[in-house]
C-alpha cells in the first residue's frame, strides 16, 4: 500500500499517481489533498492522527512551502512504515507515533539527480522516491544508493499544555471541517466531569461526551477521537462560538 497526502487539491496528485504506477505495483490510497495550503503544522497533526490506522505502508506526503529551495528530500523509516516527503518536519509527528519505541526512527536523504521541475517535486522527486521505497522494501532502504543516512533533519513538535488540578492552559492546534477547535489539552483533564461545566477563558460551557448531549447551536466542551479537549457546537462551528482560531491560547478553569 502507498498512501498520498498533499495540499495540492486537484489535478496535481494525478500526475504523482501516474509516476508511482509507472514505477511500481503499489495499491494507492488517498489520505487527503485538501490540507490547508503550505500549513506544515496542521498537516503534521492530521497525519499523526490518521496514519497509525493504516497497515504497514509507504506514505507519500507533500506539503512543501520550500519547494525548489535547498531543503532536503527525505525518507523517514518508522517501524514497518516509511514516510517520503520534504525535510520540513511534516513527517516527524506521524513517524514518532508509527515507530516502535524500542527502534525509534531512521532518516535518509533522497538523491535522484536534478528534478525536471523546480516547482513540482511531488511529481519529480517524491513520487519516484516513494515508488522506489515501495519496490525496494521499507526494511532495505539503506541498500539503495539513492538513499543515504541523514546526519540531521528538521523536527516538528507541538506545544505542551500546562495542567494543574484546577486549570489547564493550552493552545488550539487545528480546526476541523466541522468547526471543532481541537486543543493540545489532554482529554483526561475532563475525567469525571461529564454533566458539569468548565469555564473557557472565563465563560462557562457544559462538559459532555457527545455533541448531541446539548441542544442544537449550543456550545460544549468534549474529548474528541484524538483524545484531546475540543471546543464544539452541536450542529454548528465551535471556533466561531468560542471566538478562537488556530494558534490561540486558552485557559480551562476546572474547579
Amino acid at each position: 500500500m502507498l498512501t498520498l497526502a498533499t495540499d495540492f487539491g486537484s489535478p496535481y496528485p494525478a500526475a504523482m499517481k501516474g509516476v508511482v504506477l509507472q514505477e511500481s505495483d503499489a495499491r494507492l490510497v488517498d489520505v487527503a489533498h485538501d490540507f490547508p495550503r503550505q500549513d506544515v503544522r496542521t498537516a503534521a497533526f492530521w497525519l499523526r492522527e490518521i496514519l497509525p490506522w493504516f497497515p504497514p505502508a509507504v506514505h507519500l506526503v507533500v506539503v512543501d512551502p520550500g519547494v525548489g529551495t535547498d531543503r532536503a528530500a527525505v525518507v523517514v523509516r518508522a517501524g514497518d512504515h516509511a514516510l517520503v516527503g520534504p525535510d520540513n518536519g511534516v513527517l516527524l509527528p506521524a513517524a514518532r507515533r508509527l515507530a516502535d519505541e524500542s527502534d525509534g526512527i531512521d532518516c535518509f536523504e533522497i538523491d535522484l539527480g536534478d528534478p525536471a521541475s523546480s516547482t513540482f517535486h511531488g511529481r519529480d522527486v517524491f513520487a519516484p522516491a516513494a515508488a522506489l521505497v515501495h519496490e525496494t522494501g521499507v526494511g532495505r532502504v539503506e541498500t539503495r544508493e539513492e538513499f543515504t543516512p541523514a546526519a540531521d533533519w528538521v523536527d516538528l513538535t507541538f506545544p505542551e499544555p500546562t495542567v494543574a488540578d484546577d486549570r489547564a492552559t493550552g493552545e488550539v492546534l487545528v480546526v476541523d471541517g466541522f468547526g471543532n477547535a481541537i486543543t493540545n489539552v489532554p482529554g483526561d483533564v475532563l475525567a469525571g466531569r461529564y454533566g458539569s461545566t468548565v469555564a473557557v477563558d472565563g465563560e462557562p460551557a457544559p462538559v459532555e461526551p457527545t455533541y448531541a448531549a446539548v441542544d442544537a447551536d449550543r456550545r460544549l466542551v468534549t474529548v474528541g477521537s484524538h483524545e484531546n479537549v475540543e471546543l464544539a457546537v452541536n450542529r454548528g462551528r465551535g471556533e466561531a462560538a468560542f471566538g478562537v482560531g488556530v494558534g490561540d491560547r486558552l485557559t480551562l478553569e476546572l474547579s
